[in-house]
């Protein structure tokens, strides 16, 4: 740690991984060929929704947005992860650091408020069935998706000035890439009102959200079991499963991430924290929506067999 006042400082240093320094091929094999396996899969769902005309509705509108979101998000931090792999510690301008961190929040918060509007067509379509499509209209949609935007603008924006603005006693980052937490090590002075901040972003970005998806859900399952049929049942719950399976694996690792003191931050823990919401899903998304989506499954196998008779 560089002592002194360093908010004149012009760049930053990524330790990355640093400490596991052997494992760098390795890990450099691994994260490039995710982060390929990600940007085909998220593509491959887009373009197969937006190509198929049965699918064009509000459910697999929201999931192709997630798809583009997977791919922006990914690719903010995964280009500085493998030059840190390959050149070992990464020095990036103070201007390129404020950019990806604003970036990175961007992308996150919209995809938590996202994953609360997917919640919210479930509930619309269980819940209300005969009056789903003039609920659910296109103008609806549409304005759920342009707020989820407006809300990451919102939250990157905030924490990115805020950091940026404040005084800097270090310029060598424990991290990965310009994630916020590793960012209180480096502030001047009493570091608790950034710390606060930190928190009470989060819960309006990650746990307000993550409540919209709770009340949903104990809606519709309070809806599901109310049903007559066995089968309408397994319908139902095979609708939500994919899509609560994608919010508990984004929300739990992001929630343990920011929801918390800095006092319990630990840098090996909380690496592996952000590759795992950053890195890991992003790719399951698309697994779990195909894989468990019958619907989805059988554009794909209708592509591929139009595209084989092209041969």
């Amino acid at each position: 740690m560089i002592l002194g006042n360093l908010s004149g400082v012009s760049e930053f240093r990524l330790l990355g991984f640093s400490e596991i320094s052997h494992l760098h091929p390795l890990l450099f094999v691994v994260l490039l060929s995710l982060y390929i396996l990600t940007l085909v899969a998220n593509t491959v769902i887009a373009f197969i929704i937006n190509s198929d005309s049965t699918l064009h509705t509000p459910m697999y509108f929201f999931l192709t947005q997630l798809s583009c979101l997977d791919i922006c998000y990914l690719s903010v931090i995964i280009p500085t992860i493998l030059e840190n792999l390959v050149v070992g510690t990464v020095s990036i301008s103070k201007t390129r650091c404020a950019m990806q961190m604003f970036f990175f929040l961007f992308f996150g918060v919209a995809e938590c408020f996202l994953l609360a509007a997917m919640s919210l067509d479930r509930y619309f379509a269980i819940c209300y069935p005969l009056h789903y499509t003039i609920i659910m209209n296109s103008r609806v949609c549409r304005s759920l998706v342009a707020g989820t935007y407006v809300c990451g603008t919102a939250v990157g924006l905030v924490h990115t000035l805020i950091t940026f603005s404040s005084p800097f006693c270090g310029s060598a980052i424990n991290h990965f890439f310009c994630e916020i937490q590793p960012f209180l090590d480096l502030l001047c002075g009493n570091t608790f009102p950034h710390e606060i901040q930190v928190i009470v972003v989060a819960v309006l970005a990650i746990l307000s959200p993550f409540l919209l998806v709770i009340y949903s859900y104990i809606r519709i399952i309070s809806t599901i079991l109310q049903m007559a049929s066995a089968e309408s049942q397994r319908k139902a719950f095979s609708t939500c499963s994919s899509h609560l399976l994608v919010v508990t694996l984004f929300y739990g690792t992001a929630g343990s991430m920011y929801l918390r003191p800095k006092y319990s931050y630990c840098a090996s823990v909380d690496k592996f924290l952000s590759l795992s919401y950053s890195v890991v899903t992003p790719l399951l998304n698309p697994v779990i929506y195909s894989l468990r989506n019958k619907e989805v499954k059988g554009a794909l196998r209708k592509k591929w067999r139009k595209i084989n008779s092209l041969w």
